[in-house]
């Protein structure tokens, strides 16, 4: 290594022709010969290149994107050629002014609104706002660009791997990174591994309280964090066996409750298909194959359970991390207490993470319980870091060709999701009929079953807009043939036209994933477009006797183009109305271990599958829509996928959380995921209602016990609850049956409150409509955490079960089961209403609230304007009927009503109209603006009831109360006094 100094006068006696025409410019701004001397730095068209005297990197560049974003970038060599980024779609601003200049031993990168300091010693950079306030800063000597070696079929790659580090105080909070499943809101401390997942969804965005956001540009594998991979129990701690025997926990192996084999075990390691072979014989069925676990209706009365027992020991004091991974029913006790208790259909286990304090040197009990239901454990361990390290804004990729990220401010989180879009791609709107009730199942089996759910939820004047046909509507051995089976759907053109002539709409299932015995793989494959490892190691899927399978390179254009090609001619004249892109992680096995996992996902045409990890459901989404856009002309497009990566808002596509459980902790785990996911700049989002697998005990609702069908019916409706107040409203799973009529008989309680919650869906259409037009042409937020909107309220940032739906709704659900009532916290800056009741809460204080089995607590805030519509049965219904708004006193507010045609893409060419609104408290004056803006069939006279809530009221929650005033609104402004 070339020591500092005589590596700085190297630097310089090498780059003097750089330097010298710098000062030549004028951009030096008079600095010493001995500035120069430490490090070199130019000027570009849009930014600076700065070339460190010491440090990881060789150059940095920062690039300007516009007045808040510039980008930085760190090689580590001379050379940013680098790869066109995947998710990014902006080029550097030359449109933006900015300054340079330099600073003792900082180069200055300034614009009108943010300004970036670069260390010509280090090429540590630093970012203030327009106030000259620190927002960001680099910590100096955190860069790490390490060369890798990636192997796969076509050889050897050498990568980087990369890290990144940057200070953060300790009331700083951190939100987005994408969708995850831990109940956790704010992530400062804890770590998150962006992986893609069936219920887990990395995007590289993580956004600040302090008013910034930090794009890392990278598609591998990566963590946010503490960087280290969590290693098993025994890599750091000391385990001891139930006796006190050092080297293992006592591993006990029941079979029908009779102890089979007791064995000591240095890891509870059954992570993989690969660990397969660690289960002790007499619990193997046969080589390759799982373990067999019995009768899985009776878990703990039949077939297998394993118990681990003993003692952890710890040489670090401190916050120690675990990551048990599961599928079955498994439960873990720390020093007595319960600290996990989980249950995971047995194909798709997944993380649940807890943290335990250890004192040094002090042995902590440890039991563990599973019963596998033929599925998968692992608990692994991560010993503390320094609180700085643990508390500072940390990200990791295994695989790159540079540190590459954007800096993102704005003057609030809105302003920096803004600029993420501004980025990676304008949110398009989805069709008006995407915010109605979509009923879906897994799956329907007939073309009658299909067209008869539609239409028995008309004949009970149930409000539905969607209906959904999942897979396996192709015979069995043709998966990826984009075939309808004949015999069970004979006519699928009759079916969605029926579909269409009860004035709902109809979207399909179609995967990445092919028979090789199909005329679509065999094309694919001609043309170097299907990844073959998968088909190549003998992997069978699930279906029937299991077949061969494997996935498409979408990012090889010719085998996108014929993706697409292979859609379109298969569903050609059938007239579909979007598209349910599943299965796009891509997950081919959903138990490999990820070494094999990047295997099987490539080699890619553009790198090795462990290069683009992430990436794949953008690229495919990105294909279908622009392909199915240019298809269908003027008509809006619509995608439900079950993976997302940064900018998939640009692709029209709604992301759903994936395959959940039906179970009260996943149900709360929705709350927390749905937030931060919009969080990550995607505000239409979704979830199965009621949870995608069922326990065995709910799964035969005829053999069900009393006991089970009692929280069977709560859990379903409480989600269902939730599902109405969430941006995309969506019911799905398997058995029970989902449709609301299948749920509940017609004419009881239960139904009833299902029945409600749909007809509050569609009487608050005029304001989720609105929320739906302020994501595009505001870059709006739908389900918004509270961070959002009460920056200032310290406790309101941590809260994970509670949001706002818009700017004016709090919505609280219910996550436990037989709970009546519930602890909400009002945040601090607004006074609140009960929606049904009009009781009036102060903010800035938690109140205990009465929540009935049939009621989801939602509050108001003072101030609010919220406009409701008729009764309908579908969102195209009565657009010109009557408005209702319901002003809530005690603070001034405003509100802009949105209308637009609804399906098509006219909104982008500035056909769409706003009605303003401002309500004075003080002289309780509602103005209704003048409307602005035009549309094809919008209606130029309304007639406007206005309804005012100043406290409790039997009619508060009754959107047909009799009517304060009501006006004829035909464009122009009008006042109407309480």
């Amino acid at each position: 290594m070339i020591p500092t100094l005589a590596r700085r006068l190297f630097l310089a006696a090498l780059l003097t022709a750089p330097l010298a025409a710098c000062a030549g410019q004028g951009l030096m701004n008079g600095a010493s010969a001995g500035a120069i001397q430490q490090a070199a730095f130019e000027r570009t068209a849009t930014g600076i290149v700065v070339t460190p005297a010491e440090g990881a990197a060789r150059r940095v560049r920062l690039e300007v994107y516009g007045p808040e974003t510039i980008r930085v970038t760190a090689t580590e060599n001379a050379n940013f050629d680098l790869p066109a980024s995947l998710m990014v779609t902006a080029q550097p601003s030359t449109t933006t002014p900015f300054q340079v200049e330099t600073r003792g031993d900082l180069v200055v990168l300034k614009t009108a609104e943010a300004t970036a300091e670069v260390s010509r010693e280090t090429g540590a950079v630093r970012f203030l706002d327009e106030n000259g306030q620190e927002v960001l800063k680099e910590r100096a000597g955190s860069r790490e660009l390490s060369p890798v070696t990636v192997e796969d079929q076509k050889g050897d790659h050498r990568f980087l791997a990369t890290r990144q580090v940057w200070e953060s105080p300790d009331d700083e909070a951190f939100y987005g990174l994408g969708q995850h499943q831990q109940g956790v809101m704010n992530y400062k401390g804890h770590d998150v591994q962006l992986a893609q997942h069936n219920i887990d969804v990395g995007i590289p965005l993580v956004v600040s309280s302090r008013n910034y956001g930090v794009l890392w540009d990278n598609n591998s594998i990566t963590r946010f964090g503490d960087p280290r991979p969590y290693g098993m129990i025994a890599d750091q701690l000391i385990v001891r066996d139930a006796t006190g025997r050092f080297g293992g926990l006592t591993a006990s192996y029941y079979q029908n409750d009779q102890l089979k084999v007791q064995r000591q075990e240095t890891e509870v390691n059954y992570e993989f298909i690969r660990e397969w072979s660690r289960w002790p014989e007499g619990f193997k069925s046969q080589p390759g194959q799982p373990v067999q676990t019995g009768d899985m209706g009776k878990p703990g009365q039949a077939g297998v359970k394993v118990v681990w027992e003993g003692t952890l020991e710890t040489a670090t004091a401190g916050l120690h991390k675990f990551r048990l991974y599961s599928s079955g029913y498994a439960k873990v006790w720390i020093d007595g207490r319960m600290v996990e208790d989980n249950w995971r259909q047995n194909w798709n286990p997944f993380d649940h993470d807890f943290q335990v304090q250890m004192a040094a040197n002090t042995r902590v009990p440890i039991k563990i319980e599973w019963i596998p239901e033929d599925g998968y454990i692992s608990l692994r361990h991560q010993d503390p870091l320094p609180a700085a390290d643990q508390g500072a804004l940390s990200l990791a990729s295994e695989v790159g060709t540079a540190i590459d990220y954007y800096y993102i401010g704005g003057d609030d989180l809105d302003g920096v999701i803004s600029n993420y879009r501004g980025l990676t791609g304008k949110s398009v709107m989805l069709p008006r009929w995407a915010y109605g009730f979509w009923q879906s199942r897994q799956r329907y089996n007939t073309q009658d079953e299909v067209t008869g759910v539609v239409r028995r939820y008309r004949e009970l004047g149930l409000p539905i807009d969607n209906i959904v046909q999942d897979w396996f509507y192709w015979p069995e051995n043709a998966w990826g043939s984009h075939q309808f089976d004949p015999a069970r759907f004979p006519n699928p053109t009759q079916m969605i036209k029926d579909v269409h002539d009860m004035n709902a709409n109809i979207i399909i299932s179609v995967w990445p994933k092919f028979y090789p015995t199909t005329e679509h793989y065999k094309q694919l494959d001609a043309i170097g477009g299907m990844y073959t490892r998968n088909v190549d190691v003998g992997a069978r899927d699930w279906v029937g006797p299991g077949y061969a399978n494997s996935f498409y390179d979408p990012y090889l254009p010719a085998a996108r183009d014929l993706y697409w090609k292979q859609m379109s001619d298969s569903f050609k004249g059938m007239n579909f109305d979007g598209w349910w892109l599943d299965s796009v992680e891509p997950d081919m096995h959903s138990n490999l271990d990820i070494p094999e996992r990047t295997l099987r996902m490539g080699p890619t045409a553009i790198g090795p599958g462990a290069y683009v990890f992430n990436s794949y459901p953008l690229i495919n989404a990105e294909n279908v829509y622009k392909n199915f856009r240019r298809e269908k002309g003027d008509e809006r497009t619509y995608i439900l996928t079950r993976s997302a990566w940064g900018g998939l808002q640009r692709t029209g596509s709604t992301l759903w959380s994936g395959d959940v459980v039906a179970r009260w902790d996943n149900l709360k785990d929705q709350i927390s995921a749905g937030v931060n996911t919009g969080l990550s700049g995607l505000a239409n989002w979704t979830h199965d209602i009621g949870g995608f697998s069922v326990e065995a005990r709910y799964s035969n609702p005829a053999g069900m016990k009393p006991e089970d069908k009692a929280e069977w019916d709560e859990l379903n409706l409480r989600w269902f609850q939730f599902g109405a107040w969430s941006p995309i409203f969506r019911s799905h799973g398997e058995f029970p049956l989902r449709e609301v009529y299948n749920l509940a008989q017609p004419g009881t309680p239960l139904y009833d409150a299902y029945a409600a919650q749909l007809r509050t869906r569609y009487r608050l259409m005029p304001y989720i409509y609105s929320l739906a037009g302020d994501v595009y042409q505001r870059d709006g937020t739908i389900m918004r955490g509270l961070v959002m909107d009460f920056p200032s309220d310290l406790k309101a940032r941590d809260i994970n079960d509670q949001y706002m739906f818009g700017h004016a709704l709090l919505v609280a659900p219910v996550t436990e089961y037989k709970a009546r009532s519930r602890s909400v916290y009002f945040p601090q800056g607004a006074d609140w209403y009960d929606m049904l009741t009009g009781q009036k809460y102060t903010g800035g204080r938690s109140a205990t609230v009465q929540a009935p089995e049939d009621k989801i607590p939602v509050f108001v805030r003072a101030g609010s304007i919220l406009p409701t519509g008729p009764a309908i049965q579908y969102t195209a219904e009565k657009l010109d009927g009557p408005l209702t708004l319901i002003v809530y006193t005690g603070a001034n507010g405003s509100f802009s009503l949105y209308e637009d045609q609804g399906t098509t893409y006219a909104y982008e060419r500035g056909e769409f109209s706003n009605i303003p609104m401002t309500w004075n408290d003080a002289t309780g004056v509602l103005t209704i603006g003048a409307r602005t803006g035009l549309y094809p069939t919008m209606p130029t006279n309304r007639t406007i009831n206005v309804r005012f809530v100043s406290g409790p009221g039997a009619d508060v929650g009754n959107f047909d109360a009799a009517p304060a005033r009501t006006i004829q609104y035909n464009g122009q402004a009008v006042e109407v006094r309480r």
